[in-house]
């Protein structure tokens, strides 16, 4: 686990960051430490940075709406979406933009590679040592006789598995990127077709994995891949518009303490 370095924020002793104001009011040290946790980075200047830009960001559109006469009763992220929406008017991207934008990057523009996977869980607490050790050697046997043509696939999933889908004799059915725990999914989508001959585990415990079948992405048509270009180029379109409209906001309420030129905020998205 990466660790962040931390520091008391609020002890004057500790405290290695200016002030930060807009106009003359100051963003509280403990204001900034709350929403550090929000930002994470190596380094604890750039979490700070970040977590104060963001803090920054937020006052200067609440100003804003103020001046724009927006009710106070809103929520504060109803005010800064209504500030945006006055402000600043994008225009929608044409079929143009959004055609070149295809041909330009193709390979971007397909349906999900998708695996059909079958597996058997042999379940074991990560700081249970010997429950795992046991499983290790319970699974090792098991490959082996499913390896010779001893044992099915299927039976050995409902009598020893410990997933649900060991009532479908393992099968997981058809999964894409993203629907499994890490561990499991940086070795499943390097295999071959076939029954994998080594155990892989995981947090859960050791799964003898099957691979059943690959379903590589098939490219998408531009008609397909349109809404979605234009959703792209619309947001980026926006993020620029919104860094140059932050800046004018910075030089019509005064910012001092923090570098709003530097990478995206969240409110920037």
């Amino acid at each position: 686990m990466q660790m962040i370095e931390t520091v008391d924020v609020s002890n004057p002793k500790e405290r290695r960051f200016p002030p930060v104001r807009v106009g003359i009011q100051q963003i509280d040290e403990d204001q900034i430490a709350a929403e550090m946790q929000y930002h994470t980075a190596e380094k604890l200047e750039d979490a700070w940075h970040e977590a104060a830009r963001s803090l920054v960001i937020r006052e200067l559109l609440l100003r804003k709406a103020d001046t724009f006469g927006i009710s106070d009763e809103l929520d504060e992220e109803a005010r800064i979406a209504a500030v945006i929406d006055e402000a600043i008017d994008v225009p929608e991207p044409d079929e143009a933009n959004c055609r070149r934008f295809f041909e330009a990057n193709p390979d971007q523009f397909r349906t999900p590679t998708l695996l059909a996977v079958s597996h058997i869980l042999l379940a074991a607490a990560p700081d249970d040592v010997i429950a795992r050790t046991e499983q290790e050697d319970t699974g090792k046997l098991l490959i082996a006789k499913l390896a010779d043509g001893q044992a099915d696939f299927a039976q050995l999933a409902h009598a020893y598995s410990a997933c649900e889908s060991r009532k479908q004799g393992g099968q997981l059915g058809q999964i894409a990127k993203g629907q499994t725990v890490d561990e499991f999914e940086r070795v499943v989508w390097r295999l071959p077709e076939g029954l994998h001959p080594q155990l892989v585990e995981s947090r859960y415990g050791y799964h003898i994995v099957r691979v059943d079948r690959r379903m590589e992405g098939q490219p998408l048509g531009f008609d397909q891949a349109k809404p979605t270009i234009r959703q792209y180029l619309l947001e980026k379109v926006t993020r620029r518009w919104l860094r140059q409209y932050v800046q004018v906001l910075a030089l019509e309420f005064g910012v001092e303490g923090v570098d709003l030129e530097l990478p995206d905020s969240p409110l920037m998205q």
